[in-house]
């Protein structure tokens, strides 16, 4: 509902805080009160809104916020002593819950900013992929040239992920047998790893 604008023949017969004042305490329309009400205060409630460092601009959208606000319940002027000072009262309080929002966001999002530009990509980049393809298929050719005993260990322990204990059990060798066939494992595969990145 847009704010009510003064013509030429209202301004004639345009409201005095006398008459407003007079509705107020009368059985008249409550919207009727709300219109006669903005119409005679707007200057005043846009300088009341500016002064809490709003522009003009800003200040009369937050007038016509509040006025579609009270249209939904125009009555809450009823019985007002000062229907003047209670709309700028109402502006200034939604000038300040709006800077209050616009300062939450600004931090929320500012904060965000520094979190997003910390955050890894999820997907890697198709160099990245490229070498990770790379480094698997030289994994795969090290393990391929394990002796057969020292590979069923190394795939128990690293692929299944199976103790050292249950290594020895399960091949029927000791445990120190199962830690050294672990070790020569793991450097063989290292070694070949460093072999294809050089």
């Amino acid at each position: 509902m847009p704010l009510p604008e003064k013509t030429p023949s209202q301004m004639a017969t345009a409201p005095n805080r006398e008459s407003i004042m007079r509705l107020a305490a009368e059985d008249v329309d409550d919207s009727d009160l709300l219109n006669q009400a903005i119409v005679l205060h707007y200057n005043d409630i846009v300088a009341a809104v500016a002064r809490r460092g709003h522009c003009r601009g800003s200040a009369r959208d937050i007038v016509h916020d509040l006025y579609l606000k009270i249209s939904d319940n125009p009555e809450v002027l009823r019985g007002k002593r000062s229907p003047g000072s209670f709309l700028a009262r109402a502006a200034t309080n939604l000038a300040i819950d709006r800077f209050r929002r616009q300062n939450f966001e600004a931090r929320l999002f500012t904060a965000a900013d520094g979190i997003v530009e910390t955050l890894p990509a999820e997907m890697p980049g198709p160099d990245q992929r490229l070498e990770t393809e790379a480094r698997l298929r030289s994994l795969r050719s090290a393990i391929a040239e394990l002796p057969p005993r020292r590979k069923a260990v190394f795939i128990l322990h690293r692929l299944h992920g199976f103790s050292a204990d249950e290594i020895s059990t399960k091949l029927n060798i000791s445990r120190n047998m199962v830690d050294r066939h672990l070790r020569k494992s793991l450097i063989h595969c290292l070694n070949r790893l460093e072999d294809e990145a050089d």
